[in-house]
């Protein structure tokens, strides 16, 4: 979704060309899975950070532009909300110590962007949604200046054809049943994303596995356990972004018409038939036509961009989403991991990192694979019982039944995690480092949902409302964030 649009109203031939070229795209794919060299020899991991601007009160604060033009550095970008930007963390291997680099690098990045804000008067907080955000933060000039957020506003508005519809009821008893009129409520959403380049018969094997993962992934990780005031799951991103991106009528959802974010219905053995799958079951959003003949540029032996085939896997959003890009002219393939919320510090990102690549890789090699002994359906289910309980839930796991979240990530996926970043070549000192926050985490039971949520119930015992005591607890959550310290050792206010 990177990519620029030229228009925000299409004719119905637009429309039939764009599929037909979306079809052309996928077939010449196809051809270069059988027949291209595709780089992974030397695997990169990519990361994508997203942050929230809050001015002095601790509340959204609409300028985007004004501080990334003072910040003035290219890996930072628009998001869509004018009160979002974005972090783009440039490619690197995982061997050795380039974990404890990429920290260095990223607390540096980020006190300087921090200090570019404060001189127009905001501050940045990475958390997956940002708790002082309230309803009327979603009206008048909320969003980005940028014409592919417009027009993908306007035309996944179109497709539902009425207004957004959020229900989402906690584990506390609190619900939130609210009615939109944009997708303001997705871009309440923040996250970070993990890539990985991977060879293409290795593809599935490592897509599987991170949908595996995605349910131990979301409680460990949980850091969004408020939305408008309420409090609802440990990680509310998830049931927020799958409902405002949601472009079917109650009627479509009745007759099983796949949601545009999607966590799949099954295994693969090929990552074409991911591909396969948008072309098949997803009606094009935004159907922007290139010049590019694929067919053409394949067989005179260039490397096709597949711009049509990219631009509507980028509208369809898959906790696990399949990537083909183009780096120095040579094509690659990444499974960029969508499952994560922002935050809480730089330690604990990385310690997430950490877990999840050395985990993947452990997973995706053995010999005998989990997910031939565990259906998609039970995936699905650790998917949603990580984001709604964090680290209280239950998950299925094979061979041991329904088991607590702690218990499999103590006794079962950080020897896996410790075993794969070993595969990887990551050094003694970057696994221990990082790999012994997420035991500190599970053995305390906190991560930043809970955190956020013992800080709210304290100041609220105090005598503060609930809108003061998330104020309150943003300001105290922002201090330990620039701190750098793992979020299991934060003090309650």
């Amino acid at each position: 979704m990177g990519q620029d649009i030229t228009g925000t109203v299409y004719t119905r031939r637009q429309r039939q060309r764009y599929r037909e070229k979306v079809q052309l795209c996928l077939d010449v794919f196809e051809r270069m899975l059988a027949y291209s060299h595709f780089e992974f020899e030397r695997p990169m991991t990519g990361m994508e950070i997203e942050l929230n601007l809050v001015g002095d009160d601790f509340r959204p604060r609409m300028d985007n532009a004004e501080v990334l033009t003072n910040i003035a550095d290219p890996l930072y970008q628009t998001e869509l909300a004018r009160y979002n930007i974005e972090f783009n963390v440039a490619p690197r291997p995982l061997p050795g110590d380039s974990a404890l680099e990429l920290e260095a690098d990223l607390r540096t990045s980020l006190n300087r962007a921090h200090a570019k804000c404060a001189e127009v008067g905001s501050h940045i907080v990475m958390i997956g949604i940002l708790p002082t955000v309230t309803a009327e933060h979603f009206e008048g000039d909320w969003m980005s200046a940028n014409a592919r957020y417009h027009a993908l506003n306007d035309a996944m508005l179109s497709a539902r054809g009425e207004d957004v519809h959020l229900d989402i009821e906690g584990s506390s008893g609190e619900r939130l049943d609210h009615y939109f009129d944009s997708l303001a409520p997705e871009a309440a959403c923040t996250s970070m994303q993990l890539h990985l380049q991977v060879a293409p018969l290795d593809f599935a094997d490592h897509w599987n596995a991170a949908q595996v993962l995605a349910g131990p992934q979301l409680a460990l990780g949980a850091n969004s356990p408020f939305f408008l005031g309420r409090r609802l799951w440990a990680e509310s991103r998830i049931p927020v972004f799958t409902q405002a991106a949601d472009t079917r009528s109650p009627e479509l959802k009745n007759q099983g018409v796949r949601p545009r974010v999607w966590f799949g219905e099954r295994w693969i053995t090929s990552i074409f038939d991911l591909f396969e799958e948008n072309v098949r079951y997803f009606p094009a959003l935004l159907p922007e036509l290139t010049d590019e003949d694929p067919l053409t540029i394949l067989q005179s032996g260039g490397v096709p961009r597949l711009g049509e085939m990219r631009l509507h896997n980028g509208t369809i959003y898959r906790w696990n989403r399949p990537i083909y890009d183009i780096v120095d002219g040579a094509p690659h393939l990444r499974v960029e991991n969508r499952v994560l919320p922002a935050g809480p510090t730089i330690v604990d990102t990385l310690a997430n990192a950490a877990f999840y690549y050395g985990t993947l890789r452990a997973l995706a090699q053995e010999d005998r694979p989990l997910w031939s002994r565990m259906s998609f359906a039970a995936a699905e289910d650790n998917f949603e019982s990580g984001a709604r309980e964090g680290l209280e839930a239950r998950l299925y796991w094979p061979g041991h039944g329904d088991l607590p979240v702690t218990e499999l990530v103590l006794r079962h996926l950080l020897p896996l995690a410790h075993e794969g970043l070993r595969q990887w070549g990551v050094s003694d000192t970057v696994r221990e480092r990082y790999l012994s926050v997420i035991e500190g985490r599970t053995l305390a039971g906190r991560n930043g949902a809970t955190w956020q949520v013992e800080a709210v119930a304290r100041l609220e015992e105090r005598g503060l409302d609930r809108a003061e005591a998330l104020r309150e607890m943003v300001r105290h959550y922002a201090t330990f964030m620039h701190a750098n310290e793992p979020v299991h050792t934060w003090e309650l206010p």
